[in-house]
């Protein structure tokens, strides 16, 4: 099913991306350092990250990022593309223990949101700026980044 496109006269300074919700789970940090290659023990070790000074097991930076990097993908459609993307790891993530095999227990949710800041015609493409970020269940900024997308336009 393709996705509604996001066009660059949709937009404006102060306008809200479309909020992401997300979870992790430590099935889910097993399944990305298997993935990744990011195999430190402190994000599935319990005793190792008890040694690590974070109080325990916590959620991959990268995950984050790559968190970050669905919701600006999303949000543009398939006509639209990422041109620059950063964010910085600010502070500690947890994932969910597991209930079963298959379901996580209980727990955080994290929310990836985002506002368009700029918009602007530069060599003859669209581009439009992004504050983005990831938010734990506090409403914490945990994962702040900034992305430019160029966008399509209808004109």
């Amino acid at each position: 099913m393709a996705k509604k496109q996001l066009y660059y006269e949709d937009v404006e300074a102060g306008s809200e991306i479309t909020p992401l919700a997300k979870i992790s789970t430590m099935l889910m940090a097993v399944k990305w350092a298997g993935s990744s290659g990011d195999f430190n023990p402190h994000h599935y070790d319990d005793a190792f990250a008890a040694t690590q000074g974070t109080d325990g097991v916590i959620t991959h930076g990268a995950l984050k990022r790559a968190w970050l990097v669905n919701l600006i993908t999303d949000w543009i459609g398939d006509e639209g593309w990422v041109k620059k993307f950063s964010c910085q790891y600010r502070a500690l993530d947890r994932p969910r223990r597991m209930a079963s095999m298959m379901t996580p227990q209980e727990g955080e949710t994290w929310w990836c949101k985002g506002k368009v800041t700029n918009k602007y015609v530069e060599d003859d493409q669209h581009l439009v700026e992004c504050e983005i970020w990831v938010e734990n269940g506090k409403g914490e900024k945990t994962t702040p980044g900034n992305a430019t997308v160029i966008l399509p336009s209808r004109g």
